[in-house]
């Protein structure tokens, strides 16, 4: 499986703003579409957001839909950003970049997750 790493998670007041980064080192001759999910303990892994890296479009959870901004680095393969406003306290979750396997040589796979905690 490919290891992703995620970045930028952090504290923040409701209302205030984060930056994630999710990457997948050591595979630039994959091409991945990269995923985020959240997880609260107790609960099930939602799905929050999606970019094609093919024509750039975007998917986003209801929840998160215009508040929260997928992108892709066009300067580095297979990075991507989530860019998190007006942020609230059920918000509150471990983010976890995801990709799909992308041929025979380009795993799938789960980053580590990074903690997104939004205070009132």
């Amino acid at each position: 499986q490919v290891q992703l790493v995620e970045s930028g998670g952090g504290s923040v007041q409701a209302g205030g703003s984060l930056r994630l980064s999710c990457a997948a080192p050591g595979y630039d001759y994959c091409t991945y579409d990269l995923s985020w999910y959240r997880q609260v303990p107790g609960k099930e892994r939602e799905f929050v957001s999606s970019i094609d890296s093919d024509d750039g479009s975007t998917n986003y959870a209801d929840s998160v839909r215009g508040r929260f901004t997928i992108s892709q680095d066009n300067a580095a393969k297979n990075t991507v950003y989530l860019q998190m406003d007006d942020l609230k306290p059920e918000d509150t979750a471990m983010y976890y970049c995801q990709t799909r396997p992308s041929g025979a040589y380009c795993p799938g796979g789960w980053g580590q997750g990074t903690q997104v905690t939004v205070s009132s």
